[in-house]
């Protein structure tokens, strides 16, 4: 039996883009076992995805070296006798584990000053593989070989009974069209659409019968309470309320899904709902939501994508421009 250690990504959305580069590692390998490295925040995630044998905690903050810590754990995973590691993260501090697993075939891309770190090195050619979903597909290959285009989407599957006990734990009963609103966005400020706005589609979406529910993590709350405050009361907040897995059963009842850039937003695409995808400072060009249910809405403004954090021309034009009124239009059209 071949057996696969992937050191996966931080976050929620990059996490569910490795699905398909999983997929394939089953296919090459037919037997095969298949361990992830990954943080807590994305088990939940993992443990729901068919491809993933076990998870095995990466206790390390982003950006801590913990050398000591990084050497007990590689210690740890030498007695599972991989075979390969592939590792997805571009940083140095990424590939020490597997190198002091002592696992015999460690495959990446070339990056800060990796070598000999990774001894299956390969080189990235960005515009060959201009998808973050592509270039995670690529390391499951052989080193001479292209992936096999098209590549298939990220797929979730969720049962009725999950759903249903889901919902009996946060005490709802969905009856009619349900619409969710994804209104974080953990990378920060300039990939939120407004909550006025968000506040304002809902309100038309309520009037048009949908019930409306609100998902994110404890720090979108003060968000959510802000949508709510706005003549939202029927609107169901459960920011903070739901885990991981919790918000997969809840965007798995969506008719329609609204969501800023967001890990969320890979989700509700990898559960095939209908949704639309707000764009401002980010890129649909490198990790769009990858369903055919699923329409990006942006504006092509000179100064977008900028990448930033925050506006850093002050106006916030990318997303202030993008009124309720031209989402209404799109969700009309829809």
């Amino acid at each position: 039996m071949h057996k696969i250690l992937i050191i996966g990504p931080s976050w929620v959305g990059d996490t569910m883009l490795m699905q398909p580069m999983l997929a394939r590692l089953r296919q090459r390998h037919h037997v095969c076992r298949i361990d992830v490295l990954a943080p807590p925040w994305t088990e939940a995630l993992l443990r729901s995805m068919p491809e993933v044998d076990d998870v095995v905690i990466n206790p390390f903050p982003h950006g801590a070296l913990q050398l000591g810590s990084r050497y007990a754990l590689g210690k740890r995973l030498r007695e599972r006798h991989y075979d390969q590691a592939i590792v997805l993260p571009n940083s140095w501090k990424s590939a020490l584990v597997p190198f002091l697993a002592h696992i015999t075939v460690r495959t990446g891309f070339v990056g800060e000053m990796r070598y000999g770190l990774i001894n299956d090195a390969r080189k990235l050619d960005k515009k060959k593989l201009p998808l973050m979903v592509e270039r995670f597909a690529q390391l499951a290959e052989y080193a001479d070989q292209d992936i096999t285009r098209p590549l298939p989407d990220p797929e979730l599957t969720i049962t009725d009974v999950q759903r249903s006990t889901t919902l009996r734990k946060l005490g709802l009963t969905l009856q009619g069209s349900v619409a969710v609103f994804c209104p974080g966005a953990e990378y920060g400020p300039a990939k939120r659409w407004p909550i006025p706005y968000f506040a304002e589609l809902a309100q038309r979406l309520r009037k048009a019968g949908f019930t409306v529910l609100l998902i994110g993590s404890a720090k979108d709350k003060s968000i959510a309470d802000m949508i709510v405050a706005l003549g939202n009361d029927a609107c169901h907040n459960l920011c903070g309320s739901t885990d991981l897995g919790d918000a997969i059963a809840l965007l798995s009842c969506a008719d329609l899904v609204v969501s800023n850039d967001s890990g969320l937003m890979h989700l509700a695409a990898a559960l095939d709902r209908p949704m639309l995808a707000l764009f401002g400072s980010s890129s649909p060009q490198f990790t769009p939501p990858l369903s055919p249910k699923a329409e990006i809405v942006k504006l092509d403004l000179p100064c977008s994508p900028c990448f930033k954090r925050e506006c850093p021309l002050g106006h916030f034009n990318c997303m202030t421009k993008l009124t309720p009124e031209l989402v209404w239009q799109k969700i009309e059209q829809m």
